[in-house]
C-alpha cells in the first residue's frame, strides 16, 4: 500500500505522521460562572498521541491505569473524534493513544482534556483544517457522553487557553478573556463526584434576588479579570446558587474555603462539579500557604488527597512533538 492516500480534501493522509499533545486540566464555573466561565491550568495534564491508520474508524489505546472504554462510542475522546469525522471523508481512520494523568471524576476537566486533546491532535494531522470553534463544537460531544449535557466551560479553555467566557452554546460564542497573573492552588480529595450526579441535585428554579446577585458577581469577576483588579476578583468569587448545594458532597469544603481566605487567598470554590477545590492567590507564597492548609485539613479528616500549585495555562492544548511533512493544497 502506498504511504499516502488521498482523502478528498486539500491534504492527504500521511501514515508516517504522528502528533503528540499535552491536554491541560481546567477549572470550570470559576465559582459564580456556572457553565459559562473556565480557565486552563499548567498542571496536571493528559498525554495523548494520534496517527492515521490504514482502515477507516477509530482505534483507542489506553496507556494508563483507569481502564476506560476503548469503544469510541463509549469513550469521550472517541465521541469527540466521531463528531469530527462526520465532516471528513469516510475513508479516514485514527489510532489514538491516551495516557491520562487527570483522574476521571476529579472535577478538573478530565473528560474535557481527553475530548479536546483528541480533536486538537487530529486537527494537527489534518494541517489545522478546522477552526478552534469547530474543535470546541466537536469536543462538546465528549462532554455530553460524560455528563448528559453539552457544555463548553472546560472544553473552551482547554482548546483556547487562558480564561474563556461561553456567552452562548447554541450558537456557539466563545470570548477569550485576559487575566492578570494568578496562582492557583488545587486540592483533589480522593473521592469521586460524577458530573451527572452533581447536576442532578441542582435546583431548577431560583429566586430572582439570588439570580441578580449571581449576575452581579459574574460581571464583577469578568471586570476584575480585564482590569487586573485583584480586590474586585476576590469580592466577586461568590456563588449563591450552585455551591450551597454541591458543597455538601465535598468533605472539608467549608474549612478549606474559610481558612484559605484567612491565609490571604483571593477566594475560590468547587472546581467544576467537584470534588476538587481551587483557590486563587496573588502571590506564589500565598498559594503555597494555602496548599499547606489544604493538606492539614485533609490529613485531619483522614482523606487521601493530591494538591497542585500552578498557574493559568494561556496556550491550551500543547503540541509536544509533531512528525508531519508540511503540505500545501493541491
Amino acid at each position: 500500500m502506498e504511504n499516502k492516500l488521498a482523502i478528498n480534501s486539500p491534504y492527504q493522509m500521511d501514515f508516517s505522521a504522528l502528533v503528540k499533545v499535552e491536554a491541560p486540566a481546567t477549572v470550570a464555573n470559576m465559582v459564580c460562572g456556572f457553565d459559562v466561565l473556565g480557565f486552563a491550568v499548567n498542571e496536571p495534564f493528559d498525554k495523548m498521541q494520534i496517527r492515521f491508520k490504514e482502515t477507516p474508524g477509530i482505534t483507542i489505546i489506553n496507556d494508563d491505569e483507569y481502564n476506560l472504554p476503548t469503544d469510541p462510542e463509549k469513550n469521550v475522546a472517541g465521541a469527540a473524534l466521531l463528531a469530527m469525522m462526520e465532516e471528513l471523508p469516510s475513508n479516514i481512520g485514527f489510532e489514538l493513544t491516551i495516557q491520562k494523568q487527570i483522574k476521571p471524576g476529579s472535577g478538573v476537566g478530565s473528560s474535557a482534556a481527553s475530548s479536546a486533546g483528541a480533536v486538537a491532535a487530529a486537527n494537527r494531522l489534518l494541517h489545522n483544517y478546522f477552526s478552534k470553534e469547530d474543535l470546541v463544537r466537536f469536543a462538546m460531544n465528549g462532554e455530553k457522553l460524560a455528563s448528559g449535557v453539552k457544555h463548553a466551560d472546560n472544553i473552551a479553555p482547554c482548546i483556547y487557553g487562558g480564561v474563556t467566557l461561553i456567552r452562548s452554546i447554541f450558537p456557539l460564542d466563545i470570548v477569550a478573556l485576559t487575566a492578570p497573573p494568578l496562582f492557583v492552588t488545587i486540592v483533589h480529595p480522593q473521592i469521586e463526584v460524577k458530573t451527572s450526579d452533581a447536576r442532578s441535585i441542582l435546583q431548577q428554579k431560583v429566586l430572582l434576588k439570588d439570580a441578580i446577585r449571581q449576575w452581579g458577581n459574574i460581571a464583577g469577576l469578568v471586570a476584575g479579570l480585564l482590569q487586573a483588579d485583584y480586590a474586585l476578583i476576590g469580592r466577586s468569587l461568590e456563588d449563591v446558587l450552585i455551591e450551597p448545594v454541591r458543597s455538601i458532597l465535598i468533605p472539608g469544603f467549608d474549612q478549606v474555603k474559610q481558612q484559605s481566605k484567612e491565609a490571604g487567598a483571593l477566594g475560590g470554590g468547587i472546581s467544576g462539579s467537584g470534588p476538587s477545590i481551587f483557590m486563587l492567590s496573588e502571590t506564589h507564597a500565598t498559594a503555597k500557604k494555602v496548599e499547606e492548609l489544604m493538606q492539614q485539613i485533609y490529613d485531619g479528616l483522614g482523606l487521601d488527597h493530591h494538591t497542585y500549585v500552578t498557574t493559568i495555562n494561556h496556550s491550551g492544548v500543547r503540541f509536544v512533538d509533531s512528525l508531519i511533512t508540511e503540505q500545501t493544497p493541491s
